[in-house]
């Protein structure tokens, strides 16, 4: 994919600062989840998959969750889309979706539950959801005592 070329110095350098790690949302959530006394893992890498990390990651149970911003992975609700070089965008963008499902999909095959949130989602909703996964993640993969 060619390079685009920067619509301004103002549009280039607000890009350059945009962090793919240790969002306002995720920190958020991290803290709820801390604070209930959830212990996880930050920014780990895709077991099997080169350059792809998981925002927040419970490994015992194998939940893998992803905090997705809404431009970077096209929210339905607050995607948007830039009219300077639209088509590199675009093709940047839809690239972006299919890697998401592309790691969905090889995680889940992998025995990971996987749980995506945008950004937008209140974060005490994320971490409730979360928690009631792991909750049902961990029942479901404890050996239940048997009767003799």
């Amino acid at each position: 994919m060619p390079e685009p070329v920067p619509s301004s110095a103002s549009v280039s350098a607000r890009m350059s600062r945009q962090g793919s790690r240790d969002t306002a949302p995720e920190i958020a959530v991290r803290r709820l989840l801390h604070a209930s006394g959830l212990r996880y893992r930050v920014n780990v890498p895709v077991p099997g998959m080169a350059r792809r990390t998981i925002d927040i990651v419970f490994p015992r149970a194998k939940v893998a969750i992803f905090l997705d911003g809404c431009f970077w992975h096209g929210c339905p609700q607050h995607a948007t889309q830039p009219k300077s070089n639209a088509e590199w965008w675009r093709t940047k963008l839809d690239k972006n979706m299919s890697r998401d499902a592309e790691t969905t999909e090889h995680l889940r095959d992998e025995g990971w539950t996987v749980l995506r949130f945008w950004e937008h989602e209140a974060p005490e909703d994320v971490a409730k959801q979360v928690a009631g996964a792991l909750a049902s993640c961990l029942r479901t993969s404890t050996p239940q005592p048997q009767d003799h």
